[in-house]
């Protein structure tokens, strides 16, 4: 029963969050410093990460694949295919679950449980909105962008690996990347990064939002935040990839 306490309050949360806001004018300026935050702020992690991760998976491909019936190309194609299609959207995902989402509890654990929230409401400001909103907006605009440089980035990787350790032909490896390309994969990997950017921004907002008590309970806050939220993006990957791909 708890379980569905929580769903109903998370929906009632959203209602009052895309509430017509006070002056919009504020809420722009906000999502601008928010793109800062919590996407640009980001970019390093995400591009060490996609650059490793690209060589490995091109390494492990390689050493999995080598099979006299199957094209030596066929390491690139694997490569870029993982990458696109599942590293970058999904993993990518929950590694900001884990830096913004637990960012953006904590932040605004810390305002409830100093009474900043509070006197927010009292001035008649709709603090879910103000606080959260444009959490939501900035995500939703910058995660698809830092998925897409981690795609470049994880692919430009692999070709990197298969350059210094030779475990590949460049050529071969870049004819590849290049077969049979369908432009839907893109597409399909930036529409979960938008859902997951939503789950990301909402379900931490909440967490952080109903935070009650002092300093540990803004870390178990915390700690919720990143849990749920990578729950949840593994839960809608399954889902979205039935609907999209099947």
């Amino acid at each position: 029963m708890k379980l569905f306490y929580h769903i109903g309050r998370y929906f009632m949360l959203l209602w009052i969050i895309v509430q017509k806001p006070e002056k919009a004018s504020i809420y722009r300026r906000q999502i601008i410093v928010e793109l800062d935050h919590l996407g640009l702020e980001s970019l390093g992690i995400v591009a060490i990460i996609s650059v490793f991760m690209g060589a490995v998976v091109t390494i492990q491909t390689a050493f999995n694949t080598d099979h006299p019936l199957l094209p030596i190309y066929a390491i690139g194609f694997a490569t870029r295919q993982s990458i696109i299609l599942e590293f970058s959207p999904t993993v990518i995902s929950l590694i900001l679950a884990g830096k913004v989402g637990s960012r953006i509890a904590s932040e605004i654990g810390t305002m409830r449980v100093t009474e900043q929230i509070d006197a927010l409401e009292i001035m008649g400001v709709n603090a879910a909105g103000y606080l959260i909103l444009p959490k939501i907006v900035a995500s939703m605009i910058i995660n698809p962008f830092l998925v897409v440089a981690s795609m470049f980035l994880g692919i430009f990787g692999g070709w990197l690996a298969a350059g210094v350790t030779g475990v590949v032909p460049l050529g071969n490896f870049v004819y590849g990347i290049l077969f049979e390309f369908d432009p839907f994969d893109v597409f399909y990997a930036l529409i979960k990064t938008v859902v997951f950017a939503l789950i990301i921004a909402s379900v931490s907002g909440y967490f952080g939002f109903y935070t009650r008590g002092g300093a540990l309970q803004v870390g178990h806050s915390s700690t919720r935040a990143v849990v749920f939220s990578s729950i949840y993006i593994i839960i809608f990957n399954l889902i979205l990839t039935q609907l999209l791909l099947v």
